[in-house]
């Protein structure tokens, strides 16, 4: 028996047309999640290092929670039962409009944070406390001391830790079939339903996934390149 592989009709015409609609997806629930992922995780790593009392005990919850129940699990629970707190009219205008995307990439953005937190806080320890101390001494705010002299050498320090963060939440999306949102996993199963080429399919399907995956490796290592510290 002959394989046939990766076969250019299925990158083609309706078939192909599903395949890019679903990478497309995945891409832009990858960059939605991860806007959302580094946001919070710089707002949970400054309140960590503050010192204010009580907050490292509520942001270690939230990382503890969304470090040890499954993402699938938070997914559906973000779907299926955030959903359902909402005001009826929200909920019908998300089913109108896509609200597994919204809840998908809500879900996963929230946990990614928690990850992006601690690695945001370990470059936070790695600055020099008296970095701080000089920029509190010329009058900045203790939020204008991390935003402007902090949190921006802490970045520098993290940037091998956040690639590897932005590469787990790429390859997270998958897990957004289950919601029924037409990511590129979910495309290919539906182009595996209709023409039966299992092999063909899930070839082209990994093709793509590795090879946008090492152009984040490679975007990665070019960032680290440049913001590299002479001398270390």
């Amino acid at each position: 028996m002959v394989i046939r592989f990766l076969p250019l009709e299925l990158m083609q015409g309706e078939s192909g047309q599903v395949l890019l609609k679903g990478l497309l997806a995945t891409l832009e629930l990858t960059a939605l999640a991860w806007l959302l992922a580094f946001a919070v995780g710089i707002v949970l790593a400054v309140i960590r290092t503050s010192g204010l009392k009580g907050t490292d005990t509520v942001v270690g919850a939230y990382v503890a929670y969304h470090r040890n129940v499954p993402l699938l699990v938070q997914i559906l629970f973000w779907y299926f039962g955030i959903a359902t707190l909402l005001p009826m009219v929200v909920q019908k205008w998300l089913n109108v409009h896509g609200g597994g995307f919204f809840a998908g990439a809500i879900a996963v953005g929230l946990c990614m944070a928690a990850y992006v937190g601690e690695d945001l806080r370990s470059g936070i320890r790695a600055v020099s406390k008296g970095q701080l101390e000089a920029a509190r001494a010329i009058g900045l705010t203790f939020v204008q001391s991390m935003r402007f002299v902090v949190v921006p050498q802490a970045l520098r320090n993290v940037i091998p830790a956040l690639v590897n963060e932005t590469l787990l939440l790429f390859k997270n999306t998958s897990l957004l079939m289950a919601i029924g949102v037409g990511e590129l996993t979910y495309a290919s199963r539906q182009i595996e339903t209709q023409t039966f080429r299992t092999f063909e399919i899930f070839a082209i399907t990994t093709v793509c996934y590795l090879v946008i995956s090492i152009f984040i490796m490679l975007g990665g290592r070019a960032l680290e390149r440049h913001y590299k510290v002479a001398g270390r």
